[in-house]
């Protein structure tokens, strides 16, 4: 028995008789064992933590496959060496497949080639899975990627991977995004990424390529209601609601916001002079029936957009943070209120929400803190019958804001309110009226700002909207 298993040992000893197959062997034996006793979290998938899903399919890979590639290298160095100090026949060697040597040899390495190809192809496999999950994109860089991942756990498209829209379907473009994210593993190991990231990504993928795989400015868009809720500053939080009657349009018509922008042959192209896509002074529009028209910005020349940057416009460029959108203090607070997170019967609930959120703090801990020590403050000193009574709605209050302020505001990325621009509506920040502003002339007409082209106002901060009434709305 003890020589049989020196004959099948044998061909090891030759293959790692020099230091670097040696190490090759070890590496490779090491990462096969671990995938063993891995294999039950390997086959889900899943890891309990971001940092084990990168030693588990990131790091194991690594080491797998190293070890594979030492043990060739290391043969071919050693016989190199040997034949330069003319310690090999320089002519060709001829292997003799009748001797049991070189069978066993050979058996050996069909076999160890076959288990290798299994481990490896599963390894490889889980690890480019790793490398689409939501795990991996949002928590791995914690820092980093911490303010965009927590916007994407409260968005619409939570539930949906992140690859889905900033990679989509094909190889091309998933070869594109693991190049452009091997320079930003280098900028966060030397940290050199600036704060807070800026933004829209360049480069990104084309809309039509990955969002429209789920919506397509195609399919008609009926008329929708849209209630907006406002909350007064005073000691009754006094409620009111603005309605909204949204024309979507789309599919074959040209009418609404889908069909003037993105209806049948229409092509608008826009040139802006900032990164963040908040200053146009030139846009182009083609209607799709063979007439284009330029707007110009009240001063600008024609033959500017030269100078500019050009694009073509897409859903992104409204929907611009349709993942990833971060509200404002007012508006947040407005909204914790309708949904009861904030008892909008407490007393100047909104006053001091708003005077606390919108305080500077060094970190997420500190303003948590804070938050709750003021509103404790406050009602204990200025409404002490109120704290007396209602103590677990102040604090249920105080805890809402606290929440508010760190989804919203990340000091260590140097993000505050208002960091990133979102393009949707014209009421936070310019949005529509990037080039709605009744200041863009061309063909002697101007890009309208007429407010019924979009949406028609049904209701303006009224307290009882007769319309909501009429239609059963009412609460």
């Amino acid at each position: 028995m003890g020589e049989r298993l020196r004959e099948w040992i044998s061909p090891i000893i030759l293959l790692s008789s020099n230091p670097l197959s040696l190490l090759g062997v070890v590496l490779t034996t090491t990462g096969a064992v671990l995938w063993l006793f891995l294999l039950p979290n390997m086959l889900s998938g899943r890891a309990s933590h971001p940092y084990m899903g990168i030693a588990m399919f990131l790091a194991l890979p690594a080491i797998f496959f190293s070890g594979l590639l030492l043990i060739p290298l290391g043969i071919w160095l050693k016989k190199r060496k040997e034949r330069r100090l003319g310690l090999l026949p320089a002519g060709k060697v001829h292997l003799d497949f009748g001797s049991p040597q070189v069978r066993r040899l050979a058996a050996f390495l069909v076999i160890t080639t076959a288990v290798n190809v299994v481990i490896g192809g599963q390894l490889s496999y889980r690890a480019v899975t790793y490398m689409d999950s939501v795990s991996f994109c949002g928590q791995t860089c914690h820092t980093v990627m911490q303010p965009e991942f927590t916007a994407y756990q409260n968005s619409p498209h939570s539930r949906v991977e992140c690859v889905a829209c900033h990679i989509g379907p094909g190889a091309n473009w998933f070869v594109k995004s693991k190049l452009s994210g091997s320079w930003q593993v280098v900028s966060v190991t030397f940290n050199l990424y600036p704060r807070p990231i800026p933004t829209p990504v360049e480069n990104l993928r084309p809309a039509r390529e990955t969002c429209e795989q789920c919506h397509w400015p195609q399919k008609y868009g009926a008329d929708r209601i849209r209630v907006i809720d406002k909350y007064a500053d005073d000691e009754a939080n006094t409620h009111t609601k603005t309605v909204l009657l949204m024309r979507i349009g789309g599919g074959k018509e040209t009418r609404g916001i889908h069909g003037v922008h993105l209806g049948p042959g229409v092509v608008i192209r826009y040139g802006h002079q900032d990164r963040q896509r908040q200053k146009i002074p030139w846009v182009e529009y083609n209607d799709g029936k063979g007439r284009v028209t330029q707007y110009l910005e009240a001063g600008a020349q024609p033959g500017m957009e030269k100078n500019l940057n050009v694009r073509i416009m897409d859903c992104m460029d409204c929907h611009n943070r349709p993942s990833h959108a971060f509200e404002l203090p007012e508006r947040a607070i407005d909204h914790a209120l309708s949904t009861g997170e904030i008892p909008a019967t407490l007393p100047f609930v909104k006053k001091v929400s708003l005077e606390l959120v919108r305080k500077d703090y060094a970190s997420h801990e500190e303003s948590t803190q804070a938050i709750l020590a003021g509103f404790e403050k406050f009602y204990r000193e200025q409404q002490p019958e109120t704290f007396r009574q209602r103590r677990l709605d102040v604090e249920k209050a105080a805890h809402a804001v606290a929440a508010i302020y760190a989804r919203n505001v990340f000091p260590a990325m140097n993000v505050k309110w208002g960091a990133y621009p979102n393009n949707i509506g014209h009421t936070d920040f310019p949005g529509c009226f990037r080039c709605h502003d009744d200041n863009h002339v061309g063909g002697g007409r101007k890009i309208t700002q007429d407010c019924n082209a979009c949406h028609q106002l049904l209701a303006m901060e009224e307290a009882n909207p007769k319309i909501l009434s009429e239609l059963g709305l009412a609460n």
